[in-house]
C-alpha cells in the first residue's frame, strides 16, 4: 500500500477536473484492500475505490479516501474449446484487449479502446459494436466489504443488463471487484453487423483487422482524454417503447433505432447532434465537435460547468423528443454517488 503525498484528483480522473480528496491511497493487493477497510485509522472516512477514473465525474471535492486500484496480473487456463483468462481488476482494459489480440485470444476485439480498468467492465457491463462483457464473462471475484472475504459470482449471478449489473444494484458500495475471468472461444466468429464494421469481408477478415478498424474509428471520432479531458460516452443510449418510436419517426424519419427486446434503443449521439448541440459550450465545458455523445473539458472547466452542460443537454433532448437521457458517467458529490436529477432537483429517471 502507498499513501500518496498529493490530495489532488486531477491526475486520477479523465475529465482532468481540479478536485481534492481527504487522502489518496494505492492498493497493490487484496491484502492492502482488507487492511484499508479494516484499519481503525481509516474507519471514520468514506472510501471510494477508483480504477482509471475514466467513467467518473467528481462534482466537487470527495470527502473521504480515494483508493486507487493497482491490482495487476493475468492467468490463462487452456481448455479444449476455449481459454479461461483471469485478469486482476486494476489492469488497463484497452491494454488487456491489445494483449489478447497480440496473443491470439479472440472475442474481445470489438471492445477495443474502451477506457477504464478491467474491474470496471462488469459493473457497467461495457459494450460496443454488438458485444457486451456479459457475452464473454465467466465469473467475477470480489472482496465483500462486510466480511472482508473473497467471493465469486458466475455470469448468471452477475445479473447483467444494459450498462447494468448486480454491482450497480444489490451489491453497490458493498464490494470491490478484484478479478474478472473471461471465457474466450477458440472458434472465432467475427461480429461485423454494427456501423463501419459491415464494410469488412466476413469470410476473410482477421481478428487483427477488426481490432485495428475499431481503433481507427475510435481514434477518429473520440478525443484522447490525455489531450482533451473527457469520460467517453457521457449518456446511455435510451430505450423507448415502439409506440414512442413510431411517433418520433413521423417528425424525424432518419432517427436511428435498434431492436431491444420489445422496445427500441435510440442512438443518444444522434439525438444530441440533431438538436444542434455539437460544439455547444458552457464556460470551459463543451459538447465535442465530432462526437456529440462526448462532453469535454476544453482546458479550464470546473465540475459545475460540466454539470450545467450535462443538465442543459438532458433538458434539451427531453424538450425535443420527450426522451429522458440517463448519464453513463458516475457522479460523486461529497461522500456519495449522485445523479443529475438529484443535483438539479428535476425529473427522476
Amino acid at each position: 500500500m502507498k499513501i500518496l503525498s498529493t490530495k489532488n484528483l486531477k491526475s486520477y480522473n479523465s475529465f482532468s477536473l481540479n478536485e481534492n480528496a481527504d487522502l489518496i491511497l494505492e492498493a497493490e493487493s487484496t491484502q492492502d484492500l482488507v487492511y484499508i477497510w479494516s484499519c481503525e485509522e481509516y474507519s471514520r472516512y468514506k472510501k471510494l475505490p477508483l480504477g482509471r477514473g475514466s467513467n467518473t465525474l467528481f462534482c466537487g471535492g470527495f470527502s473521504g479516501i480515494v483508493v486507487l486500484n493497482r491490482l495487476f496480473g493475468k492467468q490463462v487456463n487452456e481448455l479444449e474449446s476455449s481459454y479461461l483468462i483471469k485478469v486482476s481488476s486494476g489492469e488497463d482494459w484497452p491494454s488487456f484487449v491489445e494483449w489478447c489480440v497480440d496473443n491470439n485470444y479472440y472475442g474481445v476485439e470489438n471492445l477495443a479502446m474502451i477506457p477504464g480498468c478491467v474491474g470496471s467492465s462488469p459493473i457497467q457491463n461495457i459494450g460496443a459494436y454488438g458485444v457486451e462483457l456479459k457475452d464473454l464473462c465467466d465469473s467475477v471475484e470480489y472482496l465483500d466489504l462486510t466480511t472482508l472475504k473473497i467471493k465469486k459470482l458466475n455470469n448468471d449471478q452477475c445479473l447483467f443488463g444494459y450498462r447494468d449489473s448486480i454491482f450497480k444494484q444489490q451489491l453497490k458500495d458493498k464490494v470491490i471487484i478484484t478479478a474478472v475471468t473471461l471465457r474466450l472461444t477458440k472458434k472465432w466468429e467475427p461480429l461485423l453487423s454494427y456501423g463501419p464494421l459491415a464494410s469488412l469481408n466476413k469470410s476473410g477478415v482477421t481478428v487483427k483487422e477488426v481490432y485495428e478498424k475499431i481503433c481507427n474509428i475510435r481514434n477518429t471520432k473520440l478525443p484522447d482524454p490525455k489531450v482533451l479531458g473527457n469520460a467517453g460516452s457521457f449518456f446511455k443510449n435510451p430505450i423507448i417503447s415502439n409506440e414512442h418510436y413510431r411517433d418520433l419517426v413521423i417528425e424525424y424519419p432518419n432517427i436511428p433505432a435498434y431492436p431491444f427486446g420489445n422496445k427500441k434503443k435510440i442512438a443518444a449521439g444522434w439525438l444530441i447532434d440533431n438538436a444542434g448541440l455539437k460544439g455547444f459550450e458552457i464556460n470551459g465545458a463543451g459538447v465535442h465537435k465530432e462526437q456529440a455523445l462526448v462532453l469535454v473539458n476544453n482546458g479550464n472547466a470546473t465540475s459545475a460547468d460540466v454539470l450545467e452542460l450535462a443538465n442543459y443537454v438532458k433538458n434539451k433532448i427531453f424538450e425535443m423528443y420527450k426522451i429522458e437521457l440517463e448519464h453513463e458517467v458516475r457522479f460523486y458529490s461529497g461522500t456519495k454517488e449522485t445523479f443529475l436529477s438529484e443535483l438539479f432537483n428535476e425529473r427522476a429517471f
